[in-house]
């Protein structure tokens, strides 16, 4: 009777309060990583290769931790991406509202996993072995159950406490958090057509899904940070993986390549616009705030009111149909009062249609684009003249 109750209050392994902290979180670690590496970056993305150990070993892991089946995970992100935003998305924000998706995500994930179209569609690639099969997929729930028993044989009546962390961790940081908060709130580094935002720079405690904006412009890129000042945990662990031969990358973010400006843009100029869209864009942005500020100042010099043109900043760089119709209003009265901004809003969607058009040869695009490059040279605008004699050193 004593050994028993011995075994309740400790378990088989007498670790502090501290101690049993640090392992649940440890484990959970391990669990997110497994996430990320192996089902979104390996699985549903393909941006990396894993060696039959590792891509095992993720997967028995998961199966202890999350009774994740591979093929439903990859499926219902896969069509995230597909269907990002719209009606159709497995779990936006801007569809069934943040406090439904941050707080019932498992459940709409688990609504879509029942859902055959979306298996038989987005599943492809997906294990299919015997042990995914006849346990991995079929007996899905044993592993939560086995882990169960070894967090109590471990820790006694303490390991139901590990044991519900451990099942919670994921569907509160990455059905909840990712899901949710990470088109919802935070930083965009990137305007891409979607909601996606970064919600840290250092990608520790998600394992890098932090970075989410990132993620949605590169989607197939292993490596989820592209700023200087940005972690992605999940790369560090991928590159050493990399190093003793259990991983493979396959693609990482582009970077932009620059050499002598050009004579005048051509098709070459052309194809390093549109595989550097996002960056090119960002630099225009960057390009817009300078010039907001110039403004700003000429009006504090003469202490006019500048109250519009700061609530402008946030929208100013936005795609025109991602901006909200109350700032829409606040945006045309800055427009309106700035030829110099509004120049540039103008030149801006002008450049962002050069690889939205489908209609035109590349040719006629290549002369469209030197069109641009001549307009915003002879514009006046320092910022415009800058960032064209950019976009003609640009190489893909």
């Amino acid at each position: 009777m004593v050994s028993l109750l011995e075994w309740a209050a400790n378990g088989f392994w007498h670790l502090s309060a501290w101690q049993l902290v640090l392992f649940t979180l440890g484990m959970t670690h391990v669990t997110m990583l497994s996430v990320t590496i192996f089902l979104h970056r390996h699985q549903a993305h393909r941006a990396l290769d894993l060696h039959p150990i590792a891509s095992h070993f993720f997967r028995f892991w998961l199966w202890l931790t999350t009774g994740q089946v591979t093929k439903e995970w990859a499926a219902i992100h896969r069509k995230h991406h597909a269907r990002c935003e719209q009606p159709d998305d497995p779990h936006s924000p801007h569809v069934y509202g943040i406090k439904t998706v941050l707080l019932q995500g498992y459940e709409l994930y688990r609504k879509e996993a029942q859902n055959k179209e979306t298996l038989a569609r987005f599943g492809h690639g997906t294990p299919k072995d015997w042990i995914e099969r006849h346990l991995y997929t079929r007996l899905s729930f044993a592993g939560v159950a086995l882990m169960l028993l070894i967090d109590l044989a471990l820790f006694g009546v303490a390991g139901l406490a590990v044991w519900a962390v451990q099942m919670a961790w994921t569907p509160v940081m990455a059905a909840g958090i990712v899901n949710g908060a990470a088109h919802y709130w935070g930083y965009r580094n990137f305007e891409v057509p979607d909601a996606s935002t970064n919600l840290s720079p250092w990608g520790i405690l998600i394992a890098g899904e932090e970075l989410h904006n990132n993620h949605h412009t590169y989607p197939t890129s292993a490596k989820l940070s592209v700023k200087p000042y940005e972690f992605d945990i999940g790369w560090m662990y991928i590159s050493l993986l990399q190093r003793v031969g259990l991983a493979r990358v396959k693609k990482t973010p582009p970077r932009l390549a620059l050499g002598a400006v050009r004579t005048h843009a051509d098709e070459h100029t052309l194809e390093a616009l549109i595989q550097n869209r996002f960056e090119l864009m960002a630099t225009y942005a960057r390009s817009m705030r300078l010039a907001l500020d110039g403004e700003l100042n000429d009006l504090k010099a003469r202490s006019a009111d500048a109250t519009v043109l700061k609530a402008a900043r946030h929208w100013l760089h936005r795609d025109t149909e991602k901006v909200p119709v109350g700032a829409a209003a606040q945006l045309a009265l800055v427009r309106a009062a700035s030829p110099v901004l509004d120049k540039m809003v103008l030149m801006r969607e002008e450049l962002r249609q050069l690889w939205l058009n489908r209609s035109h040869t590349r040719e006629q695009l290549a002369a469209d684009l030197q069109t641009w490059c001549q307009r915003a040279e002879a514009s006046g605008i320092a910022a415009l003249q800058e960032f064209s004699l950019r976009l003609r050193a640009a190489r893909a």
